[in-house]
């Protein structure tokens, strides 16, 4: 039987839903609309970050100033558009992602949902995902001091389920998640469904790679520690 003291800690955007794509094209208009000329491509390199790391990433790599006049309306303009683009294109929970969820519930298994996003835009996702944040441990941007990829969203997400964080898998998308878990000591599973490449996900920590959430359930038996 698999052991209830194994948490399983999940991203939320490109890990259980297929909402990248989206946060990406709400960045660039909000960046756009800053006159902060940017490429598409550079912008999805630092999805799954902190939004304020990545609006100070971007605006230091562009040289333009970083004030927290400015940091205030990147953020509120993206949340503006992504609540748009969800509404235009209705995000959707990715394979397999409400089966996994459902499969650990029924087994006993903890798990939560820590996200760099803050509750304003991830609330769409968890929507569509079927997740209810009074039932099940979400850990937003607006509950912790600092975002991936430091360690403390999926510490939080731990603390608030009662297990230990070292005994925990973490299930995210992108490299940022990785280096989160292994900050947290954490093992690591990545997913290609956020569009980071399997060596890309393995060189920042993972051990383990899968297609999606459907993927890992297929092969939930490699991941699951047994009593």
């Amino acid at each position: 039987m698999p052991r209830a003291d194994t948490a399983f800690l999940f991203d939320l955007d490109g890990t259980l839903v297929d909402s990248v794509y989206q946060h990406v094209l709400a960045w660039k208009e909000a960046l756009d609309r800053e006159g902060v000329n940017l490429s598409v491509w550079r912008i999805h390199r630092k999805i799954g970050m902190s939004g304020g790391l990545f609006t100070h990433i971007l605006l230091r790599e562009t040289g333009m100033d970083i004030t927290e006049e400015r940091l205030d309306r990147l953020r509120r303009w993206h949340a503006q558009a992504y609540s748009r683009q969800s509404e235009q294109r209705a995000v959707q929970p990715l394979p397999g992602a409400r089966e996994l969820l459902a499969f650990l519930t029924e087994q006993g298994i903890p798990w939560g949902i820590a996200t760099s996003g803050r509750m304003e835009t991830a609330a769409h996702n968890l929507h569509a995902l079927g997740v209810d944040p009074a039932q099940v441990p979400v850990i937003t941007r607006d509950l912790v001091r600092h975002a991936k990829p430091d360690p403390d969203l999926f510490i939080a997400a731990a603390d608030r389920l009662g297990v230990d964080i070292t005994r925990s898998l973490v299930i995210g998308d992108s490299i940022w998640d990785m280096l989160a878990a292994q900050r947290a000591r954490a093992l690591g599973i990545g997913l290609l469904s956020g569009g980071y490449g399997q060596e890309e996900l393995e060189r920042s920590g993972a051990f383990r790679v899968y297609e999606d959430p459907a993927d890992l359930l297929r092969h939930i038996d490699e991941v699951v520690a047994r009593s």
